[in-house]
């Protein structure tokens, strides 16, 4: 039995009540099956035929081509069976196979493969099990294959665990044996082609508009910010719009592991790292090109996140004259980046006291903006809070906004965001700029 022959029998609805269209309608016929292999290596012999072909390019090329084929070998099918045929033809030879309907479809934000036959996805921050599944673990690897080679990226058994991007932006890692017991498995946070807007952040009351306002002041006026949470609570996203108030005029390098910010601004340079090749060598960390963009002459650092040594390059650099310097961290709280931070600049190899580093993250940070994501899936920004220094041996933090969790109604969580009613310590810094801050915006008690 051929691969879509078996995996359109075994595919064909979502599981939870969902409307998601993963499949058209199943074909049994003898004949179908017969053509439906013949189709795909003719197809497969033929596009080797015209290389160089974009995508929009490479399509309207099968298109034509299963047309002159269907008019030798498939006269006997209907213009249904003809049409889901090629479907399921062109998302093998140029998508991502049966996840190509779920990757494609808007309402879906991660896609999770934990083996050839259990695939997940996420939607309106809830997690659904699909009834879409892969043939084999041979048929994931293809895919997994098909998403790394044109980045560069390899990976086998001697490199099992890869990160990478799809076109459009959306984050990918991928994990296999032996690593993986299951068999290959693959995961896809999938990024909006638009890029959001900071409106579109009140819209899905991430933050209120004081807020908004407040750090649209605060990253024009070139402050350090670091956004810190979990995982999946949205903080690349964040980044994307806090990034997006930088100047136009200001010189910008972002550094990244696998690139998925999208800014506006002329005046770019984007950097990605690279993972050592077969031999184990060529490898250009994050820490590299952090201390490679300081010779840059930057006027603005954006690291996508910071997860190990590199830590210690990024503060020397936010404390040697590059301020407006933006980054995420994985974190529980204000509170507990420091402390990772702490860890990570430990992790570069140097014996640094710990007062020493402290007062490195003190000098170098003004402002953290912690996001959650609630138990209802709903992903908010819980906490902007300032770094005021060191006292001792303490990091002395502030909240200057947070949000107020009141209770569930109907399964989503109710609350408001509030002003702790302090005004922030470098209030003089926004007013040097030309930035004023509303004494509303600082109504209130916690």
């Amino acid at each position: 039995m051929s691969l879509f022959k078996r995996f359109i029998e075994e595919t064909n609805t979502i599981t939870a009540n969902e409307t998601i269209q993963e499949s058209p309608g199943v074909i049994k016929s003898q004949e179908f099956w017969d053509i439906e292999a013949n189709l795909h290596n003719y197809l497969l012999e033929e596009l080797k035929k015209y290389p160089g072909q974009n995508k929009q390019e490479e399509n309207e090329k099968l298109e034509e081509l299963a047309e002159d084929f269907f008019e030798q070998e498939g006269t006997r099918l209907t213009f249904e069976e003809k049409k889901d045929l090629l479907h399921y033809v062109k998302d093998e030879l140029l998508a991502y196979g049966p996840i190509t309907p779920l990757l494609e479809n808007p309402l879906v934000s991660e896609v999770m493969v934990n083996s050839y036959n259990e695939v997940y996805y996420e939607k309106n921050g809830k997690v659904f099990r699909s009834n879409v599944h892969f043939i084999d673990n041979q048929h994931v690897m293809r895919v997994i294959e098909r998403i790394v080679s044109p980045i560069g990226r390899r990976v086998d058994e001697s490199s099992p665990m890869v990160d990478a991007r799809l076109p459009d932006g959306s984050r990918v890692n991928a994990i296999i044996p032996p690593l993986a017991l299951k068999g290959p498995s693959l995961t896809i946070r999938k990024f909006s082609e638009t890029p959001f807007t900071i409106q579109d952040l009140i819209n899905f009351n991430t933050l209120n508009e004081k807020m908004a306002e407040f750090l649209e002041i605060c990253v024009k006026s070139r402050l350090n910010i670091f956004i810190s949470g979990g995982t999946g609570s949205g903080k690349t996203s964040t980044l994307n719009v806090l990034s997006s108030f930088i100047p136009n005029d200001d010189r910008i390098v972002t550094i990244e592991d696998a690139a998925e910010l999208k800014l506006n601004q002329e005046h770019i340079v984007a950097l990605e790292s690279r993972p050592p090749n077969i031999e184990g060598k060529g490898q250009i960390t994050i820490r590299d090109l952090v201390r490679n963009a300081l010779r840059m002459r930057p006027d603005r650092i954006v690291v996508g996140e910071v997860r190990g040594e590199e830590a210690l390059d990024m503060l020397q650099a936010l404390n040697t004259g590059h301020d407006g310097g933006l980054s995420t961290g994985h974190a529980n709280s204000p509170r507990d980046i420091l402390s990772r931070l702490e860890t990570m600049v430990l992790m570069a190899g140097y014996e640094l006291p710990v007062k020493a580093i402290r007062e490195q993250i003190a000098n170098a940070l003004d402002l953290i903006v912690h996001q959650s994501r609630m138990k209802d899936g709903t992903r908010k920004i819980t906490h902007i809070t300032e770094v005021l220094g060191l006292e001792g041996d303490t990091i002395v933090l502030q909240d200057l906004f947070v949000f107020k969790e009141t209770g569930i109604n109907d399964g989503r969580i109710k609350g408001e965001y509030i002003s702790t009613g302090i005004r922030p310590r470098f209030t003089e810094q926004l007013e040097i700029n030309g930035y004023q801050l509303p004494s509303s915006w600082f109504v209130g008690e916690w």
